[in-house]
Parts: C-alpha cells; sequence; structure tokens
C-alpha cells in the first residue's frame, strides 16, 4: 500500500457544494479534455488508471482494421501452410459468408451478437458448411486476439451445435440404379468419369487429375495409382502432385469392365489426361459443372429451367416426368428418378467394398482414408443396414458360446 501510495500524484482540489473533491484532466480516444473527481487520492487515482485503461483501448479499436481487411491477412498467412485446395475453401467460405455480412465493421468491435446475426443465413445451409464456417470465424478471431489486435475473443463461446441445415444420410445406389445410370450416360462424355468413381472410389479431384502414365492396364493385374489431384484457382484447373492426404496415394486394382472401359477411352484419346476437355486440358470448374450437367438434365427432379419468351430468357419451373423426352431435345431422356452427386459414386464403391466382405484396413487403403474411424463409422452403418447379416453373425456366435 506505502508504494501505492509513493506513486500517487498530488492531485488539486475543489470544493463543490462545501465538499472538497479531488481532481484531474486526461484526453480521450476523440481527443477531448475530461475532468475526474474522487473524495480521496487513492479513489482518483484507480479512476484515472481504468480510465485511461479504456482510452487506450479505445484508441486500439479505432487503429484496427475491419473485418475484410484483416480476414484478407489471415488467409495469406494460411496459404504458409494449408493445402491450395484447402486454402481454396476458406476463401471461398470466407467471401460469402463472412465479409458480406460483417466486412466493413471493426474487427476490435464486433460482438458476439454480431457474428451470431451474420450466421443467421448461413444457418439455412448445410450443417457441415454452418460447421466449418464457426471453426472458420473461431481460428480468425483467435489469430486477432494473441496478434493484440483485439483484446477480447467474441467467439470464445460460439458453438456449430445444431446449426444448419441436417443432412439426410447418404444412401448408396443400388445394383438397378447404377445400371440404370450407366445406360443414361453410355457414349456420353461423363461416361469414363462415372465409372472411375463407381468402380475405382477416386475422388472427384483424382479422377480428373488422373493421367495415362498412371494407368496400367498391360500388366496381368490391370491397375491404377493414384499421385496426382485436380483443383481450381480462379476457374482456372491445375494439376498437382499434392493429394488431400499421404493415404490419398494408392494403387487401386481395376476390375475387368472398368479396365475394358479405360482400354477403350485410351484408344479414342489424344491427351495425357484420362478424362479431359475438347483440347485435351484439364477441365475448369466450369467445364466440369457443364460435363456434370449430362447427368442432371436426365434426372426426373423438379428444378428451376429457361426457356425464351419474345426474345429474352425466363425462369420457369420444370417438372420432367420419368421416361418422357425433354421438350428442346429430343435425344435427353429423364431416365433416373434418383440423384447422383460425384461423391456418391465413391460411396458406393466404398459400400460394395464392404457387402463384399473386405476387411476394414484393406477398404480403409483403397479408399485413401487417412483416419481409420472414417472408414468404420461408413463400415458400422453399412452392416447396420444389413440386418439379416448381423442376426446370422451373432445367432453363429451364441451356438458357439451355448455349445461351449
Amino acid at each position: 500500500m506505502a508504494g501505492k501510495r509513493s506513486r500517487i500524484p498530488k492531485y488539486g482540489t475543489v470544493e463543490i457544494k462545501g465538499h472538497i473533491y479531488y481532481r484531474t484532466t486526461i484526453t480521450d480516444s476523440e481527443g477531448k479534455q475530461r475532468t475526474l473527481y474522487a473524495k480521496t487520492r487513492e479513489e482518483l487515482y484507480d479512476k484515472e488508471q481504468d480510465t485511461l485503461s479504456q482510452v487506450d483501448d479505445d484508441r486500439q479499436r479505432r487503429k484496427s482494421p475491419t473485418v475484410a481487411d484483416y480476414c484478407e491477412k489471415w488467409l495469406v498467412m494460411q496459404s504458409a501452410h494449408v493445402r491450395t485446395t484447402t486454402l481454396t475453401d476458406y476463401k471461398s467460405k470466407v467471401h460469402r459468408n463472412i465479409i458480406p455480412y460483417l466486412g466493413d465493421k471493426k474487427i476490435a468491435e464486433v460482438t458476439l451478437d454480431d457474428i451470431q446475426l451474420a450466421l443467421v443465413p448461413v444457418s439455412k445451409k448445410s450443417a457441415s458448411v454452418y460447421k466449418s464456417v464457426i471453426v472458420i470465424y473461431k481460428c480468425i478471431f483467435r489469430a486477432a486476439e494473441e496478434s493484440r489486435i483485439i483484446s477480447k475473443n467474441p467467439t470464445v463461446y460460439l458453438s456449430p451445435q445444431g446449426g444448419g441445415v441436417p443432412q439426410g444420410e447418404k444412401q448408396p445406389l443400388t445394383d438397378e440404379q447404377v445400371q440404370r445410370l450407366l445406360d443414361a450416360v453410355r457414349e456420353l462424355p461423363p461416361y469414363v468419369f462415372i465409372m472411375l468413381g463407381l468402380y475405382a472410389g477416386l475422388r472427384r479431384e483424382e479422377i480428373l487429375g488422373l493421367q495415362w502414365d498412371s494407368v496400367y492396364l498391360d500388366t496381368e493385374a490391370p491397375y491404377l495409382t493414384v499421385r496426382r489431384a485436380w483443383h481450381t484457382e480462379h476457374n482456372r484447373p491445375v494439376i498437382s502432385t499434392e493429394l488431400k492426404t499421404a493415404a490419398a496415394e494408392r494403387n487401386i486394382p481395376l476390375p475387368d469392365h472398368l479396365a475394358a472401359c479405360l482400354r477403350e477411352a485410351k484408344k479414342k484419346s489424344t491427351s495425357d489426361l484420362v478424362v479431359a476437355n475438347r483440347d485435351g486440358d484439364p477441365l475448369s470448374y466450369t467445364q466440369f459443372k457443364r460435363l456434370w450437367q449430362y447427368v442432371v438434365t436426365r434426372t426426373a427432379k423438379p428444378r428451376i429451367a429457361r426457356k425464351q419468351v419474345d426474345g429474352k430468357y425466363v425462369k420457369y419451373m420444370l417438372y420432367p416426368e420419368l421416361g418422357e423426352k425433354a421438350r428442346n431435345n429430343g435425344h435427353v431422356v429423364y431416365s433416373l428418378d434418383f440423384e447422383v452427386t460425384p461423391h456418391l459414386l465413391r460411396h458406393t464403391y466404398i459400400t460394395n467394398l464392404i457387402h463384399a466382405s473386405v476387411d476394414p484396413k484393406t477398404v480403409q487403403y483403397l479408399a485413401g482414408h487417412e483416419n481409420s474411424r472414417i472408414t468404420m463409422d461408413i463400415y458400422a452403418k453399412v452392416k447396420y443396414n444389413r440386418p439379416d447379416d448381423v442376426v446370422k453373425a451373432m445367432t453363429c456366435a451364441f451356438a458357439e458360446w451355448d455349445a461351449s
């Protein structure tokens, strides 16, 4: 206490309504003079220190960057230690879900309420997108806190739980659906892509990065090697040897019908790539979307379409009937009454491996899963969806137990 007393200045005094008060003057963050009063020197000293600290915080807030500026800085910092595809995903989520809502606000002034309001539009997207945006918010504000750009992190109590639209459990394609899908796109551009997804289980980026020098069709047991991956930067394709994980590099045996499909494709190919555009170059993101439209347009699913009216294109709802031909293209038949995504092809491949009683470690290797938990989650769900197999296994186990 004696040490504190020695630090306390000899403040001036003033009489107010018959009482003596100590007083001092400070300059606030806006440059204005403020007078502080207290009955004792100690009380005035404490009040002065608290006020000066608040002024300092106010000045820091005024100097702090906007959310948009700091987000861009954070993205640059991330580029030093994350994969290019991961960085692209970060950029997309930041530019779509954070900057449009909080970009102009000073990052030091952002509150938890501000973030929760900004998350309202994100909550209408899938639960996985919502969760990933929350994670990015937390990373950005934690980095700002560690750099002392903000004094308090508003995301500490932010939780991804219960946010976003829950996604239904993915169901693999049935054998009958696989056949209908292949019949629908046979001789069309996405056919080889779909075959590789269904019968080699490759990820989209692995298929689009696959080159003929990694496909071994003349060996006794044909196989392919995953050693490259595709991604886009500003819609421009990039083929890289940087894979999703170390486990993604693997050798995959080719079933006879896939090997035959690839032999035919190689005869016609003029590119180093197995799946390429007309010029033999890697597909851009836009070109891939066009490729996948061959599948989408054959799906009997209500969707928004466009038609020309008085020289202008107008949007309208299209309600295709299964089996009928498209009005504007007689070559297109609505033959699919189920949705297909590139990832669903891979999911079907993994599920079929499990149904064929391939052991989990081999499934993990062929799928390129770095974490065995991912494989076992799928494995458990597939087995649960085949209760007859579970019952048989349990019956046999109990029979052996009873016999002993």
